[in-house]
């Protein structure tokens, strides 16, 4: 049977030519994530069972190719051949969703709009580089030669890759706190890079960084960042705020302490207890973020929904976060109430991760079943 690896299908939907996505997975497993822009069909059952599924009467396009999907890349087959007997050009996508978790794309951050002032344009080049079917979000930001990258989530080759097109070199590559829903790749990014690894200060990383303290100041070739500890998320979580330039807003890297329309959940590998108390850090963190001006721009380190391949950046400005997070900050109390009563469910093997994580050793659960999922680190009120 016909099939098309990620990489092929990602670099069809990058280039934007005409392809269909049909999904033929459950309707809850296809609501929970999915290729932005496919088709559903919920004909998993049906196809596992040698029936058609409703394939032999589903009207598509016939001027492209038609790329099937399942979980695992093996039913999908099934219904890939169904549509090549009727004619189609059909293939499977091999490994299915779990390996679409580590598809990626890309779109440039210009906050200051396409007619940046040249200072801001030498000083600061801005990439989003997205995991598309997992909804994470790093950042390669550069001064025109130096650059750096923020919460790599990819193989290293990705960010290296990036960076040499644009003529960049990779120095230093940090985090802004310990994930739980995906391996890291910042040590093994630093270290093929020959780039400083820089972690937020704390004990639970047992190899080699350099830590990071609140209120510290980084300087990465002409870019200066500055370290905010805002524990909830994680006791050690840290945002990083690029400061504003002329006629540029300022830039806080939020890491998964606040999103666009969300917050970073305070339970993970947490007893009841402890996740009260750092669902009160949080309150007082979140107090932090909002004191800065109303037009920062809000970069974090994940989104709550498949990333489509539009070159669009995922951000916000603090004023529209403001809408909907102050009236929930009424009082610490009623603040941690209510996040400890929405939590979603946690992020499969979380646990795994944490410690692969905290140790710097990868365990021998494949990837792609480590880390298959969307993304569960946020509360939405």
């Amino acid at each position: 049977m016909a099939s098309v690896s990620v990489e092929t299908l990602r670099t069809w939907l990058e280039s934007g030519q005409p392809v269909t996505i049909l999904d033929v997975r459950p309707a809850a497993a296809y609501a929970a994530w999915s290729i932005p822009g496919s088709q559903h069909l919920d004909a998993y059952e049906a196809l596992k069972s040698g029936q058609t599924g409703g394939l032999e009467e589903l009207e598509l396009p016939t001027d492209r190719p038609i790329v099937t999907v399942c979980e695992a890349g093996q039913v999908s087959q099934r219904a890939a051949a169904l549509l090549a007997a009727r004619g189609f050009s059909a293939y499977s996508l091999e490994g299915g969703m779990r390996a679409w978790s580590l598809a990626w794309n890309t779109a440039p951050v210009a906050p200051g709009g396409v007619h940046q002032p040249e200072q801001a344009k030498q000083e600061r080049q801005i990439i989003q580089i997205r995991r598309t079917g997992k909804g994470c979000l790093s950042y390669l930001i550069s001064d025109g030669a130096a650059a750096l990258v923020l919460d790599p989530a990819l193989d290293p080759a990705v960010y290296v890759q990036q960076a040499r097109q644009r003529g960049w070199q990779i120095v230093a590559v940090l985090e802004t706190h310990i994930h739980a829903d995906h391996l890291s790749r910042a040590r093994a990014l630093a270290e093929s890079c020959g780039a400083s690894l820089l972690l937020p200060a704390q004990q639970r990383v047992t190899f080699p960084f350099i830590p990071v303290a609140d209120g510290q100041q980084l300087s990465v070739g002409r870019l200066q960042l500055q370290a905010l500890r805002t524990p909830g998320h994680t006791p050690e979580s840290t945002c990083y705020l690029l400061p504003s330039l002329p006629g540029t807003p300022a830039l806080i890297f939020s890491g998964d302490t606040l999103f666009p329309e969300g917050l970073g959940r305070p339970d993970l590998d947490a007893d009841a207890e402890e996740a009260r108390r750092r669902a009160e850090m949080l309150y007082a963190s979140l107090q932090r973020l909002l004191a800065l001006p109303d037009d920062t721009i809000l970069l974090a380190a994940h989104s709550a929904h498949p990333l489509p391949f539009d070159g669009q950046p995922v951000l916000t400005t603090l004023a529209a976060v403001r809408s909907w997070l102050v009236p929930l900050l009424a009082s610490p109390a009623t603040f941690s109430s209510q996040v400890l009563s929405s939590l979603p469910a946690p992020p499969a093997h979380y646990q795994e991760i944490i410690a692969a994580n905290e140790s710097g050793h990868w365990p021998a659960v494949p990837v792609a079943e480590l880390e298959a999922g969307g993304n569960r680190c946020a509360v939405t009120l």
